[in-house]
């Protein structure tokens, strides 16, 4: 066939035949452009050769390169058949849209068109390309498109090798935007070096934290050691630098910098964000500068784009008022000196540690917009003035929905909660703080009564006080939207304040008041009967009790009011039948007749904890529930028919907890049995194991033993908690198949278990994933041999009355091979001495908790050394040498910002005593226990008990010091050794 001399035929050489029926090639085809756009690629592709027929016309229109080729001075201009060396596949996908076809750019597909669309000159087809990648990488398109980070790589390089700049201005935009996402994806630490410098420049960087992104450079530093390798070291340092130069090192938590002082690539790093942290604190450390023109105010702006949907800024003491105000105005008012010289008095203000907020009156400042902020956590960050950053929270991000600001007590409940109000979408708020050790199921309390001590400053007393008085004389809280309320542990919310929470969050579905020990049983069963939509409710540990009960199985009629009709279908729509979520453990006022009645109305419950109740046998057999996942009936008297019962009806349970049942596996047993087969065998229960979906969590005692373990492990493949307390017998052989058994495996804690060398080295060796290991009072032989294994996992670790030979030499060896420890509790190591305090904050400077206790003579000479350990949190030292002196409490409280927790025995004391704290010297400590070693005389006066109890008792009588937002408690307990 001839061509015309307005056509030209296109040949392309097809290397890469797609093979047919015949198994081989077909050699040649002479095609039509109206051919390719009826025809199916793959029926083309099967070809040596296509020959297409194309208007020169429509070529030269189109393409810039057949434009040069045919209508120049190019010999080819002549020629009725131009020869195309480029993919076919591209090349006839560039035809069809020349010629009119709608084409599908994917990510696949883009590089390969737009290179084409180059090559060619094919400028619609470039337009088009772009139009494609600006659309996927907007925000919009980030929810629609399935870009992947190998896409965004390969992106990356095509741009690089051809100077596109629209492409890599796209790129860095687009994982700056989305770094979060990233960073959890397997090829992030491919990404080139220059791909991740630049995008970390970019304004639009969006992380949740400075931790964040530290973590994300951290990984892909270790990912790409080899690839920055070069001849000259200082070039891969300057590498390395560069890049994590980019962190804000003054806003990363206490405990991430602390922790990082043994790390390669940010030991100086870390070194410089303590500095800075601690200036902010006013805690000159060694060799910093403690000016006010040290701080660099654009280093300390938090991270906030347009972008931002999460602020993280909890485990971060030295974030203040004028650090959020800083990061919340727009970063050119940081240059005009008289917005600057305002700044700067804040900071100076916000160093020490004021509370009258007249303190920081100034010229209003105009503050930024973030419409896409949904989440703010300020945990722990105690030196943030509450009622200015809510005001800040609230005008700069008016979509706030999920509010967490835990451990923090410079501000009552109630008050917290009202300043909340002016957030007008919030829907869930997390105020928790510590659980009293306080708690009547689980001490004996000797006495208790207010402390005397320098009350809160006034201007602050006065403001809390105004805050109440106005709750209740307004005709009522506007109405809210929160759906999720955390109490947990507040002491100072009482009956009033749970009549506010019932009145303001009428839409409350979950409420968590564990530990809230001053509130009763009539102020949580008023609220139950306001609350109508609660699915979960989590009240461990109060006094939750029969009016309770009452109130969430009275029915709810039509209008909303509570029913007190006798009916059995009024159980249908009571609070109960709805509940997903209900844990009471601790309650001693839930009687057993009541437990009877409550269990028979709980039908779509997911998540059930009745530790340490009047729990019996016929309470289980009334529950007619058959979807839980989590059932806890530790230290109960339950039997192992019903235990068998409850997991017949409930096979999806993932987490079973069931310690200190001493009845579970008795024989003779005289129980009431339900209408049913179930016996109280231990062959009945077993065989209700063995059809156990995946476990997740467990935890058992008496009992338990091999011949159960192998009845579960068919169920075990999943299991990541394990905890066998007292009464629990696996054998040495059991223990060795542990990790063969539950591979996943990720804590362990092991109480009065028979151990060995072989069995922790298996422990160690085989959990890959192990982050908690504890052995408390085992028996059985174990030397240093089970820890001279690298365990890099592991955060958490418990060496309690198992390593009584334990050296420094020892204690250098375990540290060496446990580097990540935030953890650490050793008990019974009468061969530790001083030395060891350093060997512990050299080795680990990011433990956040430490518990020594009957360890030779750590303490003998004081403590100074364990005091470097920035980070802690708590801190328990008991029967290490006396050697503490008499202000020690308030002296490393000074020195450990975070410290909420301290533990101490009187006979520690060099001087027999210590000074109490005032609230001002307490910092952020919110418990104090000093007990008494019996073999000492008492400097606090403990009342002697009226029951006669000997002093050689297992009891210990303990002094317990606990800080609210309001008071200090002083109580005397007696509890167990």
């Amino acid at each position: 066939m001839e061509s015309s001399s307005e056509e030209v035929i296109l040949i392309c050489t097809n290397l890469d035949p797609i093979q047919n029926e015949a198994d081989s090639p077909n050699e040649e085809i002479l095609i039509t452009v109206t051919d390719i756009l009826t025809l199916n690629s793959p029926t083309i592709l099967t070809f040596r050769t296509i020959k297409v027929h194309a208007l020169r016309d429509s070529l030269v229109q189109h393409s810039s390169y057949f434009r040069g080729l045919l209508s120049g001075s190019f010999s080819e201009s002549c020629l009725g058949s131009i020869t195309i060396e480029w993919n076919v596949h591209v090349f006839i996908q560039i035809l069809k849209h020349i010629n009119g076809c709608q084409l599908d750019i994917t990510s696949d597909t883009f590089i390969p068109l737009y290179e084409g669309a180059l090559y060619f000159g094919v400028e619609t087809l470039l337009l088009k390309c772009k139009m494609w990648l600006s659309e996927v990488f907007s925000p919009k398109g980030f929810q629609s498109t399935e870009i992947q980070v190998e896409d965004l790589i390969q992106l990356w390089k095509f741009g690089f090798e051809h100077g596109t700049d629209f492409i890599l201005d796209s790129c860095m935009s687009y994982l700056a935007r989305n770094f979060m996402w990233a960073t959890h994806n397997n090829s992030f630490g491919k990404i080139p070096y220059d791909m991740l410098l630049s995008s970390v420049k970019h304004p639009h960087l969006t992380v949740e934290s400075e931790v964040h992104l530290s973590d994300a450079l951290l990984l892909w530093l270790g990912s790409n050691v080899e690839n920055l390798e070069s001849p000259s070291k200082a070039e891969a340092e300057d590498s390395c630098n560069g890049i994590l130069k980019q962190i804000r090192v003054g806003l990363l938590p206490l405990w991430f910098a602390a922790g990082k002082r043994n790390s390669f690539h940010f030991r100086h790093l870390a070194e410089e964000s303590l500095d800075s942290i601690f200036i902010q604190l006013n805690i000159p450390t060694m060799g910093s500068q403690d000016t006010i023109g040290y701080i660099d105010f654009q280093h300390l702006r938090i991270r906030l784009t347009e972008y931002s949907k999460k602020l993280n800024l909890s485990d971060c003491p030295q974030i203040t008022y004028a650090v959020l105000l800083s990061s919340l105005i727009p970063s050119s008012d940081l240059t005009d000196p008289t917005l600057k010289k305002i700044i700067e008095h804040l900071f100076t203000n916000s160093r020490h540690r004021v509370r009258d907020r007249r303190a920081f009156q100034q010229r209003p400042l105009q503050t930024v917009t973030f419409e896409a902020v949904q989440e703010v956590d300020i945990s722990k960050c105690q030196r943030l003035l509450i009622e200015q950053a809510v005001d800040c929270f609230c005008k700069s991000f008016p979509s706030l929905r999920v509010f967490k600001a835990t451990y923090l007590l410079n501000i009552r409940t109630t008050g917290f909660l009202q300043l909340l109000e002016k957030c007008a979408f919030i829907c869930e708020i997390d105020l928790t703080v510590d659980i009293t050790p306080v708690l009547p199921a689980q001490v004996t309390v000797l006495s208790s009564s207010p402390a005397v001590i320098p009350p809160v400053p006034e201007s602050s007393s006065v403001e809390y006080k105004a805050v109440e008085i106005m709750l209740f004389n307004k005709s009522g809280p506007p109405l809210s939207n929160v759906t999720k309320l955390t109490l947990e542990g507040r002491t100072d919310i009482c009956d009033l304040g749970l009549q506010y929470i019932s009145k303001l969050c009428v839409s409350l579905c979950h409420l968590n008041i564990k530990g809230c020990i001053s509130v009763t049983d009539i102020g949580i069963s008023d609220l139950i009967r306001r609350c109508k939509k609660l699915s979960s409710l989590m009240v461990c540990d109060t006094s939750f009790g029969l009016n309770s009960v009452q109130a969430l199985s009275s029915a709810i009629s039509d209008s909303g009011s509570f029913s007190s009709g006798h009916s059995r279908d009024k159980y249908l729509n009571s609070v109960a039948s709805n509940l997903q979520t209900l844990h009471v453990g601790g309650c001693r006022g839930i009687c057993e007749s009541s437990l009877l009645e409550l269990m028979s109305q709980i039908q779509v419950l997911k998540s059930l904890c009745l530790r340490n109740s009047n729990l019996v046998d016929q309470a289980l057999y009334n529950f007619i529930g058959s979807s839980l996942e989590m059932l806890d009936v530790s230290n109960t008297k339950i039997s192992g028919a019903a235990l068998a019962y409850i997991i017949h009806r409930n096979p999806s349970l993932k987490c079973l907890k069931a310690r200190g049942c001493k009845n579970l596996f008795q024989e003779d047993n005289l129980i009431v049995k339900r209408e049913s087969n179930f016996s109280t065998s231990n062959e009945e229960l077993h065989a209700e194991l063995e059809k156990v979906g995946r476990l997740e969590k467990i935890e058992v005692g008496w009992g338990f033993s091999t011949f159960f373990l192998s009845a579960l492990e068919p169920a075990l493949m999943s299991l990541k908690t394990i905890s066998v307390g007292l009464g629990g017998t696996l054998g040495e052989y059991a223990l060795r198949r542990l990790p063969a058994i539950c591979p996943l495996l990720e804590t362990i804690t092991l109480h009065f278990q028979v151990i060995s060398d072989i069995v922790v080295m298996n422990i160690v060796t085989s959990l890959i994933n192990l982050q908690a290991l504890s052995l408390c009072y085992c028996l059985g032989d174990i030397s240093m041999s089970s820890f001279k294994f690298s365990m890099q996992n592991l955060r958490k670790l418990r060496l309690e009355r198992v390593t009584p030979w334990m050296t420094n030499d020892d204690l250098v060896i375990l540290m060496q091979n446990c580097r990540n420890l935030v953890e650490l509790s050793l008990l019974g190591c009468p061969l530790l001495n001083s030395d060891s305090q350093q060997i512990i904050s050299r080795g680990w400077p990011g433990l956040v908790s430490i518990h020594i206790e009957e360890c030779g003579k750590v303490t003998a000479n004081g403590v100074s050394a364990l005091l470097d350990c920035k980070a802690l949190e708590d801190l328990v030292l008991r029967h290490n040498g006396p050697g503490l002196q008499r202000n020690f409490i308030s002296y490393a409280a000074s020195k450990m910002p975070l410290l909420r927790k301290l533990s101490l025995d009187i006979c520690d004391a060099r001087e027999g005593d210590f000074d109490i704290p005032n609230y001002a010297d307490r910092y952020f400590l919110s418990t104090l226990k000093i007990a008494r070693c019996k073999s000492q005389r008492c400097a606090f006066n403990f009342p002697v008990p009226t029951s006669g109890a000997s002093r050689r008792s297992v009891h210990v009588e303990t002094l317990v010091l606990t800080w609210n937002s309001k008071d200090l408690i002083r109580t005397v307990v007696k509890e167990r050794l």
